[in-house]
């Protein structure tokens, strides 16, 4: 994905839902720095301290800062730790699901559906705990890009080890950051590993390097004796995005804007063809990564007249920008000047003196 835009460089059955197991967490982690403050305290519940492997190992009644289980759920990926955090922020865990959820589809995920906060296997009356790999990467993107604690995710999910104990000062803990991928390819920004034994391997990334910003995400990448695999291939589209894509500016100074006729509502409600046309503007300008072979297209979805009264600033239809054929964006068309309907005076003009042409010359 072009995480500058959101646009799908490459698929592959990138929008079938699997599991997702602990990729789960970047979602759960910005929404605890979006609602929660890096200090407030958070009391451990008996079924948080429940949660099987990968564990903090918290107690039930134990004190933590937020701030510190939030390292834990993205350098170790502690599912104790995420549903501590999740009944912080929701007051339950299933009210912060349905937080969850709602992000998503507030992001853009058409196909996701979120059941626990730490990404283990479940289901339910609407399907299994998954999402798809696009909607991981929209996920993601959002994280980088447009949350207003951008920085903090970012400054969490890159740090290489971090210490710290529970409010009373009673234990102490150490975490090391399991995104091996910070320490494969330059430019490597943040990322999340993931596994289930539905799920398998699962990995999503961003990258920025050249001006761009590029975003990996795998599902289902192999089972057990292929844990590597996600490595391997991380690598491989981040490069193949670094050698194919290059950045283009596209503005409206593509479009060719052809005024459209315009006709006349007369008083008596007659309508006569009118050679007037009015003038319309559509404004944009994105930044695009493209491949050379990729070919820009426009689809004008304007209406064939206009009736009036016409007034600028209308909108009149719309713009298509197409990648290869496909709709990338649209974009509205708007009237740039004022055409009114003719008065009962000119009306009469125009028929007194038509009556004359026909019946006396």
């Amino acid at each position: 994905m072009d995480g500058k835009n959101g646009r799908v460089l490459y698929d592959k059955a990138g929008e079938e839902v699997r599991a997702n197991a602990s990729t789960t967490k970047i979602l759960t982690c910005i929404l605890a720095l979006e609602y929660g403050d890096p200090d407030d305290i958070v009391i451990v519940s008996s079924y948080a301290a429940k949660m099987p492997d990968v564990q903090l190992n918290i107690r039930e009644g134990e004190e933590y800062r937020l701030k510190d289980l939030l390292y834990s759920l993205m350098l170790e990926s502690h599912n104790d730790s995420a549903v501590a955090i999740a009944e912080y922020i929701g007051g339950s865990v299933e009210a912060f699901v349905d937080l969850m959820n709602r992000k998503a589809i507030e992001v853009g995920c058409t196909n996701t559906h979120f059941i626990t906060p730490n990404g283990l296997d479940a289901k339910d009356e609407y399907g299994i705990h998954g999402t798809t790999a696009e909607d991981l990467a929209r996920i993601m993107r959002y994280c980088i890009r447009e949350s207003p604690k951008r920085e903090q995710f970012l400054a969490i999910t890159r740090t290489a080890t971090y210490s710290f104990t529970n409010v009373g000062g009673t234990r102490s803990f150490s975490c090391s950051n399991h995104n091996a991928f910070l320490n494969m390819m330059d430019g490597a920004l943040t990322g999340k590993t993931g596994f289930t034994g539905s799920a398998g391997y699962c990995y999503v990334g961003a990258l920025e390097r050249d001006g761009k910003i590029l975003i990996v995400a795998l599902l289902g990448c192999g089972w057990p004796g292929n844990k590597t695999y996600k490595w391997a291939d991380t690598k491989k589209l981040m490069n193949y995005g670094l050698a194919n894509y290059q950045e283009h500016v596209i503005t409206d100074d593509i479009l060719q804007k052809n005024k459209i006729p315009v006709l006349s509502d007369s008083v008596y409600g007659t309508i006569k063809e009118d050679t007037e046309t009015v003038g319309w503007e559509c404004h944009f300008s994105e930044t695009l990564l493209l491949r050379t072979d990729e070919q820009i297209s426009v689809k004008y979805l304007l209406p064939e007249y206009l009736k009036c009264p016409i007034y600028a600033g209308m909108q009149a239809g719309s713009v298509v920008l197409l990648i290869d054929g496909k709709a990338f964006a649209i974009y509205p068309v708007t009237i740039t000047e004022n055409v009114q309907s003719e008065s009962l005076y000119d009306f009469m003009k125009e028929y007194v003196k038509d009556y004359i042409d026909r019946n006396f010359f």
